[in-house]
């Protein structure tokens, strides 16, 4: 008498699934969950895949302090570049005029009465008179009170600061020839006396580009011969200045270098970390009991073993609220669902099910399965330890494993 058996499809599934998650990773048969099913392999003849051995915690390496960053080396080299700029300070004024305001004049001031403007003359010609002469303070008192009846007028703030730079005041000048090219900005004498003014404050590239301005507009012997004078100075701080942006640009790269290298080295830390220890992801899930009841469903171990099924399930660990997170992820809610068949529906308080599902044929009474609110409220339950079990009893018990197979067509023959 022959005997047959056939076993259900979910059944089947299972075991398929138990299989393939054995073939991923040998060494779960060391479980001791399943050492019936090792000693039954053993009975059998089988030869097991050999124990992990537990791996210790490696110390994290400090870095040595012996030698400093590289970037604080590149600050340091800029530095000392720095000063090694060898200028010519020959006739640099070594104690200038304070940097204060001097009468400027009503900038508002748009237009002089008839009355105004002949007495504006007046001084003018007074003011150009002292110059000639050089009488430079009386030329400076002159001038300013020709400003004050005509404060628009270009030359006049140029002229005054020529006289400043004759009695040593290039700081003075330099405001003055600043509102001259506001005034007008061709006026070429004033960027020469301001070109003038920073040789002596020491201001080397500002005077190189005033006096290059003031022969472009119109070409003067002294202004040219000024120029002359400071463009070996400004060469040297221009050729400064490109080496140090170089260096600054370098660093900059080099920084970038170095994060991109970390982050690498980050992701293949975590990469062979996540090789070595297969079961930590698992392992971090101990509100549900513990590995036991995952084993008795090889299909659920299977699931875990995706990693993004792993990964979601472990964030979920963390706050079962993240399971909102997954809801439009099929395989995510597919092994929830499972779980929640196979806790309970209301797993955890888990609150309300859902319409409909209560009385759905071949669902063996399973109850109503929970709302996304609810479901968060289950997963809390699985995964916060002894609280997970306290609704366990709101579903109804899984289906007979004597329960009959569905018929096929083979049986009428």
């Amino acid at each position: 008498m022959s005997f047959s058996a056939s076993l259900p499809k979910a059944a089947l599934d299972q075991l398929k699934g138990f299989i393939t998650l054995c073939k991923a990773k040998p060494e779960v048969i060391h479980n001791p969950e399943l050492a019936f099913f090792a000693e039954y392999l053993k009975s059998m003849g089988a030869s097991l895949p050999p124990k992990p051995e537990a791996k210790e915690p490696q110390p994290k390496k400090e870095p040595s302090p012996a030698a400093p960053p590289p970037a604080q080396e590149e600050e340091m080299e800029v530095e000392s570049e720095e000063s090694d700029v060898e200028l010519d300070m020959e006739g640099v004024v070594k104690n200038p005029d304070p940097e204060e305001a001097h009468e400027m004049g009503d900038p508002e001031k748009k237009e002089m009465t008839d009355d105004e403007m002949e007495k504006f003359d007046e001084k003018r010609g007074e003011a150009m008179s002292s110059f000639s002469e050089g009488e430079w303070e009386a030329a400076i008192a002159l001038f300013t009170e020709a400003i004050k009846l005509n404060p628009n007028s270009a030359a006049m703030f140029a002229k005054r600061g020529a006289c400043f730079i004759k009695v040593q005041k290039p700081n003075a000048c330099v405001r003055d020839c600043t509102r001259a090219i506001e005034l007008n900005p061709d006026n070429a004498g004033a960027y020469k006396f301001r070109g003038r003014a920073h040789r002596l404050l020491g201001n080397f590239t500002q005077a190189a580009a005033d006096l290059a301005t003031a022969c472009k507009i119109d070409f003067d012997e002294q202004a040219d011969e000024w120029l002359k004078e400071v463009q070996p100075n400004a060469k040297k701080l221009a050729e400064h200045q490109r080496k140090k942006d170089r260096k600054e640009a370098e660093k900059a790269l080099n920084e970038k270098k170095e994060r991109i290298r970390k982050a690498k080295e980050a992701r293949e830390a975590a990469a062979k970390e996540a090789a070595e220890n297969p079961q930590d992801d698992m392992g971090d899930m101990g509100g549900m009991g513990g590995l036991g009841g995952l084993f008795n469903d090889p299909e659920m171990m299977a699931a875990f073993a995706d990693p993004e099924v792993a990964a979601a399930f472990k964030d979920i660990s963390a706050n079962p609220a993240n399971i909102m997170k997954y809801q439009n992820n099929p395989k995510v809610m597919a092994l929830v669902n499972k779980m929640a068949s196979k806790f309970g529906g209301g797993a955890g308080g888990g609150g309300g099910g859902m319409p409909g599902m209560g009385g759905m044929p071949g669902m063996g009474g399973m109850g109503g399965m929970p709302g996304m609110a609810g479901m968060a409220g289950m997963m809390g339950g699985l995964f916060g330890g002894a609280g997970g079990s306290g609704g366990a009893g709101a579903g109804a018990p899984p289906p007979s494993s004597t329960s009959k197979p569905p018929t096929s067509t083979d049986d009428l023959d």
